[in-house]
């Protein structure tokens, strides 16, 4: 049998400290130095490790260097994980950290099993991931434009007598306000081009993940959440681009927890203590969610933009959906009944969405990846 080694990596931008540990318990762990952030010098250390076929075992944490250096080493043929560094056991006294100290920390923890690895998505998800992504950061730049144009208004007593704001009405408005000072007009103008220029910027991103998606390995999970209320188009790619592969999650209560929509919860003995969501997973999924949570407020029925994403679906996909909204409706005016504030309804309204999507995900079948 050859033997074995499990080899951890802290990786920074240019550099990467490298240590060993043996495969037997207690067994020596050792630093190797540190190398440069290099594929050249990567490939160099992965085959010098893996003389005689011995096997080797890569670990390091996710983190802004992405997934470069795990394709990498898998494509060399060796076992590589990338490490979740929320959920690595810290020792409480431990105030000493270097580079060569979490590296020796990595290759031990990944000898003993307690890593919790993270799911590496292909290159193509990761780049559709990335499409997704930076239409939600042109969409917080967009409501900064907006909030930046409305509270200049605002601070010169400008108030548009509208319901609501950013309608071709509104827009209208906005060209017949006038300052005295020239300065004034200056500044007003170069808001309004900022929202102009940020709404351009979202739609763009739109109609480019639009034009993608069809291309997408991921597209047939896509077309069938977009069965369930309150989860159109944008909704379930970002939920899907976000989430990756649904199959990793043995049963809903697992995708509620990596989404962040799972109670906190602080009891000892006789002593049960339970707080808001822990929010300890995926902000940007999560978000999506509670917005179209929203959409659970109104009675149970099939619209007309529903009914034409439904058009196409198999009728089990269509059963589960209808299932969640009626559930999911009610469920929203009993506890508004109860008194319960709107933000923890919809989040509960959520969570539970969040069971009837994975449910769905189990009835599609992926087609293979280009």
């Amino acid at each position: 049998m050859n033997d074995s080694i499990f080899v951890g990596l802290d990786v920074h931008k240019a550099t990467i400290s490298v240590a060993v540990s043996e495969a037997m318990r207690g067994g020596e762990v050792r630093n190797l130095g540190i190398i440069p952030n290099r594929a050249d010098h990567i490939d160099k250390l992965a085959k010098k490790l893996g003389k005689g076929d011995r096997q080797v075992s890569f670990c390091y944490e996710a983190g802004p260097c992405g997934y470069g250096l795990h394709r990498q080493l898998t494509g060399l043929g060796h076992n590589c994980i990338v490490v979740a560094p929320s959920l690595i056991p810290m020792k409480a006294g431990d105030r000493v950290k270097t580079d060569r100290r979490d590296a020796a920390m990595l290759a031990r923890l990944h000898r003993s099993g307690e890593l919790t690895a993270v799911w590496v998505p292909d290159a193509a998800h990761e780049a559709m991931r990335d499409l997704v992504r930076a239409r939600a950061t042109a969409m917080r730049v967009l409501g900064k434009a907006r909030q930046h144009l409305q509270g200049f208004l605002l601070r010169h007593g400008r108030i548009y007598a509208g319901k609501k704001g950013w309608t071709l009405a509104y827009r209208r408005w906005l060209t017949t306000v006038r300052f005295d000072h020239p300065a004034s007009q200056i500044v007003l103008q170069d808001y309004i081009h900022a929202v102009t220029d940020a709404e351009a910027r979202v739609d763009c991103l739109t109609t480019r993940i639009e034009e993608l998606a069809p291309q997408w390995s991921m597209t047939p999970f896509v077309e069938a959440v977009q069965a369930m209320r309150g989860v159109a188009f944008i909704v379930a790619v970002t939920v899907v681009a976000e989430v990756g592969d649904f199959s990793r999650f043995d049963n809903p209560r697992q995708l509620m927890a990596f989404l962040g929509l799972v109670p906190s919860e602080h009891s000892s003995g006789a002593t049960i203590r339970r707080g808001g969501i822990t929010k300890a997973g995926n902000a940007l999924a999560r978000r999506a969610l509670i917005e179209g949570a929203w959409t659970y407020r109104m009675q149970a029925r099939v619209s007309r933009k529903l009914h034409d994403r439904n058009e196409r679906l198999p009728q089990a996909i269509r059963d589960i959906a209808w299932k969640a909204q009626v559930r999911l409706c009610a469920r929203y005016r009993r506890l508004s009944a109860a008194g319960k504030p709107k933000v923890i309804v919809t989040t509960a309204i959520a969570r539970e969405m969040v069971g009837f999507l994975w449910a769905i995900t189990r009835q599609v079948r992926l087609r293979p990846a280009a």
